[in-house]
């Protein structure tokens, strides 16, 4: 499976958010700019996560996004789900009834282990955890000393 562009940028965002509204709400163009991303393209790729409720906008003059809830109760398979779908490598994974092969068919077995793989790390990753390891690799760079 290839994660696509707006799951990659909307996980992103998300986690720009949770990082920065502590602060306040978060504009979009402010996430567009720390990430590099096009503002408008920014748009479409938040809109999902609020309509599934994981951040919420606030109107105004000082307004923008904050995170709806805390980021140690949004996996990282939610966000997912809700920008991609099904993580599914195949359709029958998720539906056997598309195909008449599937209790012959080794390979179903073998998609089906893919796809569980893939959920079982999605499943053990908040988004919690992705700020704390955005700030090792921080403190990482800071730390690097050049000769």
């Amino acid at each position: 499976m290839k994660i696509s562009t707006r799951a990659r940028y909307g996980t992103r965002a998300l986690l720009d958010i949770a990082q920065h509204s502590d602060k306040g709400p978060v504009v979009l163009k402010d996430i567009a700019q720390r990430q590099d991303i096009s503002e408008q393209y920014l748009v479409h790729v938040i809109a999902p996560l609020k309509v599934a409720g994981l951040i919420r906008s606030i109107r105004g003059v000082r307004g923008g996004f904050v995170i709806a809830k805390p980021p140690s109760q949004i996996k990282l398979d939610e966000v997912i789900q809700i920008l991609e779908g099904s993580i599914a490598v195949v359709p029958c994974v998720d539906d056997p009834k598309v195909c008449s092969r599937v209790n012959s068919c080794i390979t179903y077995d073998v998609w089906g282990e893919m796809t569980s793989a893939m959920g079982q790390v999605l499943r053990s990753r908040t988004l919690q955890d992705l700020m704390e390891m955005q700030r090792k690799k921080e403190q990482g760079k800071a730390a690097m000393y050049y000769i």
